[in-house]
Order: C-alpha cells, then sequence, then structure tokens
C-alpha cells in the first residue's frame, strides 16, 4: 500500500538516483524528481534524467548549480583532468566535488518544504562509496539532523541503497521491475555515455562488476 505522502527524488539520471526514483514510485501516491546542473562533463545525463522523467510521467526540475565548478575544480566539470582510475593512497579521488551532496541535499530540502514535502530521497551508498566522504551514513544522518533545526521543519532523508553494494542495487532494480531501464536509459558514466558507458571509467567499471556479478548469481 503507498504512502499518501510526496517524495522527493534527487535525480541525476544514474543507475542509482534512477533505482531510487522507481524505488520511491513504489512507496508514494506522488514523486518528485530533482536534478542539479553543476557544470559536470557528463552533462548528458540530465537529458536521460529528463527522457526517464517525461516518460513515466515524473514530475522533474533542473537547478542551476554552475558556481559548484568554480568553487570546487575537479576532474567531473574540468575536462582537462583526468579522473583518476584508481583510488588514492590518501586524500578523495579527483572526481570528488566538494560539498556537492551538502548542497544537494541542502536545496532539496528548501524546495520540499515550500511544497509541504518531508521525505527527501538520495541514492548515496556507503558499501560503493568510491572514497567520497559524503555518501556515508554518519554525513547523511548528521545533515538530516542540521536540516531539520535549520527549518524547524521534519526531513526524512532515505537512502534506499546505503547499505547494499552495485550486484545489489541491479537486484533492486530487477525487483522493481526496471532492470531494463536502469541497464538502457540511465547514464553512469564519467565519460557521458549511455548504457553500458565507455567501459574504462571507475564508474562505468563498478556498475559493469555489479551487473555481471547478478546476472551470473540470478
Amino acid at each position: 500500500m503507498k504512502n499518501k505522502k510526496q517524495a522527493l527524488v534527487i535525480f541525476s539520471g544514474g543507475q542509482d538516483s534512477t533505482t531510487c526514483l522507481f524505488w520511491a514510485k513504489a512507496r508514494y501516491e506522488e514523486v518528485i524528481a530533482l536534478s542539479f546542473d553543476y557544470g559536470q562533463r557528463h552533462k548528458k545525463e540530465l537529458e536521460c534524467a529528463g527522457s526517464i522523467a517525461e516518460e513515466y510521467k515524473v514530475e522533474h526540475h533542473i537547478l542551476d548549480l554552475s558556481l559548484l565548478n568554480e568553487l570546487a575544480p575537479n576532474s567531473l566539470t574540468r575536462s582537462d583532468i583526468q579522473v583518476d582510475q584508481e583510488a588514492p593512497e590518501s586524500g578523495t579521488p579527483n572526481s570528488f566535488v566538494d560539498g556537492r551532496n551538502m548542497v544537494f541535499l541542502t536545496y532539496a530540502a528548501i524546495f520540499a518544504k515550500q511544497r509541504g514535502i518531508t521525505d527527501l530521497v538520495t541514492g548515496v551508498s556507503q558499501s560503493d562509496f568510491s572514497g567520497y566522504p559524503d555518501c556515508r551514513d554518519i554525513f547523511i544522518k548528521s545533515l538530516n539532523t542540521t536540516l531539520n533545526l535549520a527549518m524547524d521543519y521534519e526531513f526524512d532523508i532515505h537512502t534506499p541503497l546505503m547499505w547494499i553494494d552495485k550486484k545489489e542495487t541491479w537486484a533492486l532494480a530487477d525487483e522493481l521491475g526496471v532492470l531494463e531501464v536502469i541497464r538502457d536509459k540511465t547514464l553512469t558514466c564519467y565519460n557521458g555515455i549511455m548504457g553500458e558507458g565507455c567501459g574504462n571509467c571507475p564508474a562505468c567499471k563498478l556498475r559493469k562488476k555489479g551487473y555481471d556479478r547478478y546476472m551470473l548469481e540470478k
């Protein structure tokens, strides 16, 4: 039985956020999707997000956060910086965008409150967090508390993928009946190639490894 409340999904058009979109659609009467343009070089993901939202009749908004590109130069927003192929021995990968999830969730919360929405959904995962500190459960819980205090409002941030890996994420997509949608119509690739992607960037490798493991054990 679906919950009567609305949910706002932070929606990039990639594997994880699209899986979360359908997770939310299975639980809420109304789902709204919010995407962010932060100057990402794989900007085609926003086209994927728009196409999926249109096909499945989800209200979709895109906010301009291009200032992030100027504040925190990184390999996802700068074509002259090559994406780290392996995690560095110390520090974060150069594909990490400082403050991105904090900013995304903060803007999403502001957007949601204006509509009386309390439930936010994001596809972060501590199991496959790629060295990004803002994908950790402790960060999400901390920010949830901060947003509630900052706006005197009871937000509830849902993280359906927090404790599952990419194989299990594919399994969830299959359980939701959208495995083919996730496989063929999403964009996870840092180089902006839809579906299977370039096959070489860290995002593509992680996605393929999970898919192959799931299909082998299915």
